[in-house]
């Protein structure tokens, strides 16, 4: 039967939901996560009338770190990943996910309905899911909190949030709009014309020159690369730098694909070993970009370097938060941009450099070029005659087999497990884990994302603890035939937590858990699933992640991390 008149009468009517999802497209969203709930029904009713594809997950929790890994993918391309939830329970149940995207830098969109306006401001209506300020649970989390109380605030809002996510330093922002404003009708125009451009974070001159200055006069230079390299694209003018110092570089976990993990100056990502620790606080001149050198990538605090350091970094809070430095506020890729040619420069003058400079006027042919390649395969080959002493074949193995069992080009998040505290330190190309904030349940939520943002195949790895918070978007795998294989290293148990308790008190409490069979239970979603061996894991994961669509890999094995080199035998290594 055709449409009647009231039929096309209450299609022409817009709401404050269809403002939302105009502004969304029209500021590049192509892909919008969500969980519907009574208050936000405005919103997911716009839906309908959007070109927005909609991925539902079915947590909260989920559906943000879903977000999490899609931006993660698609932000590169300049955009943002927005997500849609409904108010007080719905709303805070993301807050872990978006404290894992502030501290990795990562520009998510939240929009969460509200109460009813006239119960804004504490007036305590006793509407149903009534916070006295919803909006103070995020600001502490969160880049920024903007609070619409008008249809007409709606699309300047989502603008203005949008180009804070994505100012250096990139994160997650929030929006929350009343239930009646989003459902209430509205005769502004369709969003049409909507345009914003991040501030670009610009390093001063006087402090490049200052920078190129120490550098170009350092006799052993070395660079630290943190996750700012990675998240601002600045992985050439790293490269670029490093071969005009012939700097050696170490990267953190955070930071894995900044710099090519067999280039003759890698030290890769050992940060965690007391030899590299060493090398770094031996550096005349340690440049550090894009980290704020904090717990996990000092050793845990354990580094002291005794030369000058150089910081470059987009937190403000983050700068010479943990050690003195020349301070350079500024985005990691603008900043390595301006300072490789200020180095030429400075190099070139009378009386500076160390080195005798090649006819390209780099150090990379010199002396101290090989001098830099030959300290590096010393700091590397000490941090691997210290894992040969520690009976650790199996681990080793393993990681190496995941990664013979990976494309390419692939995508792979990590959950907090202990297979992913040897991906931080040996895991040679790029990863995403739930480092910057250390909760569990990242991997699947993420790589989920991930995969809706490329449709390739990606990778989740997580521990049977981990993965029980994860379970439920088996159903969105299946449901959005999303090319996802999830690794389950299953140990029975929390195993990390289990191995510092035994090391520190002689027993472990809390640790052991009950877990269903995964292998069925993935079958009971209708997703594919294998019970593998460490000798057949390889086989079973290439071809997990050659089948087109959702794949479940459980490996039975308990392993174990390498001695920490930072702390005696008392203490407790909290990852």
């Amino acid at each position: 039967m055709p449409p009647g008149p009231a039929d096309a009468a209450q299609q022409a009517v817009r709401t404050g939901g269809d403002l939302v999802v105009e502004s969304l497209a029209a500021l590049g969203a192509t892909t919008v996560f969500g969980e519907p709930g009574q208050h936000a029904l405005g919103l997911f009713d716009a839906l309908r009338r959007a070109a927005l594809r909609y991925v539902g997950c079915r947590t909260e929790l989920s559906v943000a770190l879903a977000a999490d890994g899609h931006a993660r993918r698609s932000s590169a391309t300049g955009s943002v990943t927005p997500f849609l939830v409904s108010t007080g329970p719905g709303a805070l149940g993301t807050l872990p996910a978006l404290m894992e995207s502030r501290a990795a830098g990562v520009p998510v969109l939240g929009i969460s309905s509200q109460i009813p306006a006239d119960g804004l401001g504490g007036r305590r209506k006793g509407y149903l899911h009534e916070l006295p300020d919803q909006a103070a649970s995020f600001r502490d989390v969160v880049k920024s909190v903007h609070v619409v109380r008008t249809a007409g605030q709606i699309v300047p809002a989502l603008a203005q949030a949008w180009e804070i996510a994505l100012t250096a330093p990139a994160g997650p922002v929030w929006v929350e709009i009343p239930q009646d404003v989003l459902l209430g009708a509205t005769d502004i125009p369709p969003v049409v014309d909507l345009r914003v451009a991040p501030r670009p974070l610009t390093p001063r001159a006087e402090l490049v020159t200052a920078a190129a200055d120490l550098l170009a006069r350092a006799s052993a230079p070395v660079i630290l690369a943190g996750g700012g390299v990675a998240r601002a694209g600045a992985q050439a003018a790293l490269l670029e730098l490093a071969e005009e110092l012939s700097a050696p570089v170490a990267t953190t976990f955070g930071a894995k694909g900044a710099f090519p993990w067999e280039h003759p100056l890698s030290l890769q990502s050992w940060l965690e070993d007391r030899h590299l620790t060493a090398f770094l606080e031996d550096a005349d001149v340690l440049l550090v970009v894009g980290s704020g050198l904090g717990e996990l990538s000092s050793n845990y605090h354990t580094m002291r370097p005794r030369g000058r350091v150089i910081q470059i970094e987009a937190d403000l809070g983050k700068l010479e938060s943990n050690h003195p430095a020349l301070a350079i506020h500024a985005d990691a890729r603008l900043a390595l941009e301006a300072l490789a040619p200020a180095v030429k420069a400075a190099a070139s003058k009378p009386g500076r450099g160390p080195a005798v400079r090649s006819a390209q006027g780099s150090a990379a042919g010199t002396g101290r070029g090989v001098a830099a390649r030959d300290a590096v395969r010393d700091v590397l080959g000490r941090v691997a005659e210290r894992l040969d002493t520690q009976d650790l074949a199996v681990e080793r193995a393993l990681l190496a087999a995941v990664d013979r069992a990976l494309p390419p080009d692939a995508l792979s998040f990590w959950d907090m497990t202990i297979l992913a505290y040897w991906a931080w330190s040996a895991w040679p190309r790029p990863m995403e884990s739930a480092q910057g904030a250390g909760g569990l349940g990242y991997a699947l939520p993420a790589a989920l994302g991930a995969a809706a943002a490329t449709g390739e195949p990606v990778l989740a790895v997580s521990g049977d603890g981990g993965a029980m918070y994860g379970l439920a978007e088996l159903a969105t795998l299946r449901q959005h035939h999303l090319d996802v294989t999830w690794l389950i290293v299953d140990d029975g148990g929390y195993g990390i937590l289990r191995e510092y308790m035994t090391g520190a008190f002689g027993a472990a409490t809390g640790t052991e858990l009950a877990r269903p069979d995964f292998v069925a239970l993935a079958d009971a979603f209708g997703v594919p699933a294998c019970r593998t061996t460490p000798a057949d894991l390889e086989d079973d994961l290439a071809r997990a992640l050659r089948t087109p669509g959702p794949s479940v890999v459980v490996l039975p094995a308990t392993l174990r991390m390498f001695t920490p080199t930072h702390l005696g035998d008392k203490n407790i290594r909290m990852m």
